[in-house]
């Protein structure tokens, strides 16, 4: 992720407020996507940003956003769209920071999970700065009339391919719908599948798409490492393994809600302490898990893949995922959890041969440089990797065919190809005709052996 110095000159003059923000966060530089899509939101061009997770894609829009509020007013002027309220959550933490440097300020968090006739209520003065989840949004703006978005001129939608993965464009749409012809669209988002291309033409005018990498100065040190589960469950030889972890934070992946359940139950019952994350959770449930995360009262979470996109826990030093996730690219997400901000980090994968494919698609396509354990004896030891195959055994007509090959040419002659070529068909020839010798004396042997079982019996 390329760094640039918070002085360059096409970087607008932060207001005090934001000024403070940015020291009180400690940024010293401006990160590869922030230097390129700031001075375009700030400019009100339309912008389509693209770029991996960790490399301070909220940032990049919060910050225009804050320096654009104006306080004197008291209507909606910028909303942010996030698919969980998990993530919600982490971004209105991250926005509500400058309230501390400007109290004037409104932000609102509007998330599913919340009581929304209170929300109702509260909303009484319009906030400036409005961040939720889409249904909540909708609900409040569309059924219940008491936010009023359609006096904002920006909208953020967040991790826009989690929506499109989840199911909320057609909300997104409604919202979006009823919202100024003038409105200024930030998408964000880590990949931009087709689905999205008539969302996007529909509302987006003339966008700039910036597209940005991770520089190996930032590139996550990730080691990936593959645990065979042969003949156990993934839960089975997860408890096999956590004994040779020493983990700040462990952050386990299962595919479905009841996996996960399945899991901390069974590390519950070994002796760990857990916290669950789930997509079916009680709002009081995910608040209680969320505070106990950020209190660092547990090192083991067990979630699904809801966790993998945009949650950013930076104690995270241990990823494990149990088998592949149903979507081949959220293996990227799941071990994007730790080695966060250049900081090294751990993710095993226990798979089964129903993982293979999968893994191998990972490897070739993806270029992962995995490596072969398994936890014996209370260390870890190299194994073996998951397309190995022994080597056969050299007969000495193999021996002879190398030698043959590997003989130096000191002249080339007319037809030495041919002549090499037909010496190794002999070879083979000669080959084969061992090996049916060979079978019809072991024939000869066994019937030999039957005949005197046969005399031995009319004997008796």
């Amino acid at each position: 992720m390329k760094m640039v110095n918070m002085k360059e000159t096409n970087m607008p003059v932060w207001r005090q407020p934001v000024r403070q923000l940015i020291d009180y966060d400690g940024f010293k530089e401006y990160t590869e996507i922030q230097s390129k899509v700031i001075p375009l939101i700030m400019a009100g061009r339309d912008v389509i940003g693209i770029a991996p997770t960790g490399t301070g894609k909220t940032h990049a829009y919060l910050l225009p956003l804050l320096q654009n509020i104006d306080t004197s007013k008291t209507t909606v002027q910028a909303v942010v769209m996030a698919p969980t309220r998990e993530l919600a959550q982490q971004i209105y933490k991250r926005a509500a920071e400058i309230v501390r440097f400007d109290p004037h300020i409104r932000i609102k968090l509007i998330s599913s999970g919340m009581d929304k006739q209170r929300m109702a209520g509260a909303l009484k003065i319009q906030p400036h700065l409005v961040i939720g989840t889409v249904g909540r949004l909708r609900d409040l703006f569309v059924d219940e009339a008491v936010l009023r978005l359609n006096n904002a001129k920006v909208m953020v939608v967040d991790e826009a391919d989690m929506l499109l993965e989840m199911g909320f464009l057609p909300q997104v749409d409604e919202v979006c719908g009823r919202m100024g012809a003038d409105l200024q669209m930030l998408v964000f988002s880590a990949t931009i599948p087709d689905q999205m291309q008539p969302f996007l033409k529909k509302y987006m005018h003339n966008p700039v798409e910036v597209s940005v990498g991770q520089d190996r100065r930032d590139k996550p040190k990730i080691e990936h490492i593959l645990v065979n589960c042969r003949h156990m469950t993934y839960q089975q030889k997860l408890l096999k393994i956590l004994p040779g972890f020493k983990p700040y934070t462990c952050l386990i992946f299962a595919r479905t809600k009841q996996e996960v359940s399945l899991t901390a139950a069974a590390m519950k019952d070994a002796g760990y302490r857990v916290i669950e994350m789930r997509g079916d959770m009680k709002p009081r449930e995910r608040k209680q898990a969320l505070r106990a995360i950020e209190a660092d009262k547990t090192a083991y979470i067990v979630a699904s893949d809801i966790m993998a996109r945009g949650i950013d826990i930076p104690s995270v030093s241990h990823v494990v995922s149990l088998g592949l996730p149903s979507e081949l690219e959220y293996y990227t997400h799941r071990a994007g959890r730790t080695g966060r901000a250049g900081r090294s980090g751990i993710c095993y994968t226990l798979y089964n041969e129903n993982d293979v494919h999968g893994l191998r698609t990972l490897r070739d396509s993806q270029k992962i440089p995995f490596v072969y354990r398994d936890f014996r004896g209370g260390q870890w030891v190299a194994a073996k990797p998951f397309d190995y195959r022994r080597p056969k055994p050299q007969t000495a007509a193999d021996v002879q065919i190398k030698k043959i090959l590997a003989k130096p040419i000191k002249k080339v002659k007319p037809g030495y190809k041919k002549k090499r070529q037909l010496a190794i068909d002999k070879i083979r020839r000669q080959q084969r005709r061992d090996k049916i010798k060979g079978y019809i004396k072991a024939e000869q042997k066994e019937r030999a052996k039957q005949k005197q079982r046969v005399k031995g019996g009319y004997g008796c």
